[in-house]
């Protein structure tokens, strides 16, 4: 693929100025030293416990994320841009969860068709006209960014992914910078890095921030599905950081419309919900009858007030590949502003155009379902071999309105380690957003490489690794 941003290396092959001083140290350490280390940290992930569960073929066995000890950098000024951009998106989001929930503006408007909304499976009419707290639906956003190329085109920031339902991996943003300084502390004498081991602190002010009216020492508990879940690691991590409890449904329970959390002192009430259970195993009586993961009676007391769930059930409805096509159009409806990281070019094959130009250029193009996550339920055209692209047509004229497709993007890279040495290699960011009184964010966000050569597939769960972002102070 021509046109691929290198983030080491300009054009003329020098290297960038906030790289210099990473290479020229790179360039005196033995590569037994560098072995070394790579080998410390295999070994200390293992040691803490820090996988993620595998499902599938090879389900029942934990894995260690590969963790890749060349760090990403961004200089101060691309992060700024970067920051005021997030803040924009997530401010537009919020107040179209806000919208549709409500006064639902934006569909009298005629800018979004009412059935993408209320034909959506995120979309929960359960909470029409329920009030969130501070009118805030996604307190914790992690939005996905790739440097990219679009055909023809220069190397810009887009957004590929808005996840505002449970997003997960800021447990290893701050695990790896955690390594980082462990293993190389005179890298950091080098660099003056931008810190993000405050985040914990971040998320729980966050979230005391969203308590309900009156509830002066606000109670915040982690809610898990347990310990089979493929992010237990991280929920328990952030439980432990921030200093409050770790449950699952069945330590809470609801009296008198107020939600309790027994513990051995006795009942203690629950202000506070960060959930990270799907909204369908939340309420076995509003949602899935048969879920145990849930707390049965939750949704009346959400509805009464007395609790605050973070993220809010219904939010999914926002970060559904089908409405990602919309969200510039909610910058500006909402914020009277134009965006300022551009989505990706987006065939939507609900529209019979649309489709029939994925379907000519299939082989050429990135179609994902609508629902899908995780680097499933896609076909990367340019990757895959002509009877793929045969099989996925089929699918997509079953059900076109499931799918969307998009350009397949010239994805920057980055070096990396690998067998052979480093090597450049794909990688995206996903920034963590946190949303209260104001929009905050720890700089940088976790950095998520495909160690594939020539792959663009980033997710842990399709061989993807991770490496330490740092954002560089003016």
């Amino acid at each position: 693929m021509n046109n691929i941003f290198d983030e080491l290396h300009a054009p003329n092959g020098s290297v960038r100025a906030h790289y210099a001083p990473y290479q020229d140290w790179l360039q005196l350490m033995p590569a037994a030293y560098i072995a070394q280390k790579r080998a410390e940290a295999d070994s200390a992930f293992h040691r803490y416990g820090i996988t993620f569960a595998v499902y599938g073929e090879n389900a029942g066995k934990e894995r260690l994320i590969p963790f890749d000890i060349v760090p990403r950098i961004i200089p101060a000024h691309e992060w700024a841009m970067l920051e005021t951009g997030l803040r924009q998106r997530v401010n537009a989001l919020n107040a179209f969860l806000l919208d549709i929930y409500g006064q639902q503006r934006i569909i009298k408007a005629g800018l979004i068709p009412p059935e993408q909304v209320f034909c959506n499976a995120q979309y929960r009419p359960e909470m029409q006209g329920v009030a969130v707290r501070n009118n805030i639906y996604a307190h914790i956003a992690g939005i996905d960014i790739v440097r990219a190329s679009l055909p023809g085109g220069e190397a810009a920031y887009y957004v590929l992914e808005d996840n505002l339902r449970v997003p997960s991996g800021v447990s290893y943003m701050l695990e790896n910078r955690r390594m980082m300084m462990r293993l190389f502390p005179e890298l950091f004498g080098r660099y003056k890095v931008r810190p993000v081991e405050h985040y914990p602190d971040l998320l729980l002010d966050t979230l005391r921030q969203a308590s309900p009216a009156g509830a002066h020492e606000p109670t915040v508990v982690v809610l898990t599905p347990g310990a089979y879940n493929s992010a237990y690691f991280e929920h328990a991590f952030l439980a432990q950081q921030m200093g409050v409890e770790l449950v699952e449904g069945k330590d809470l329970y609801v009296h008198d419309e107020t939600l309790f959390m027994r513990t051995t002192q006795g009942p203690q009430r629950v202000d506070v919900i960060y959930r990270r259970i799907d909204d369908d195993f939340l309420d076995p009586l509003a949602f899935r009858a048969d879920s145990a993961l849930g707390v049965p009676g939750l949704l009346s007391v959400i509805r009464s007030g007395r609790v605050t769930l973070a993220n809010a059930i219904g939010t999914g409805v926002a970060d559904d590949k089908s409405i990602y096509p919309y969200v510039p159009d909610m910058v500006r409806f909402y914020l009277d502003e134009e965006p300022i990281i551009h989505n990706v070019p987006t065939y939507q094959c609900r529209k019979p155009e649309d489709l029939s130009y994925v379907l000519a250029n299939m082989h050429e193009l990135v179609v994902k379902e609508t629902h899908g996550a995780g680097g499933y339920g896609m076909l990367v055209g340019p990757a895959s071999t002509k009877a793929e692209v045969e099989d996925f047509k089929l699918r997509v004229k079953a059900d076109p309105a499931k799918y969307i497709a998009q350009p397949t993007l010239a994805l920057s890279a980055c070096p990396t380690f690998v067998e052979s040495g480093i090597a450049p290699r794909h990688i995206d960011l996903r920034p963590f957003v946190l949303s209260g009184k104001e929009v905050r964010m720890a700089p940088g966000g976790l950095t998520r490489v495909a160690l594939k050569a020539g792959s663009l597939v980033v997710n842990s769960s399709q061989g993807g690794g991770t490496k330490d972002t740092w954002v560089l102070g003016e």
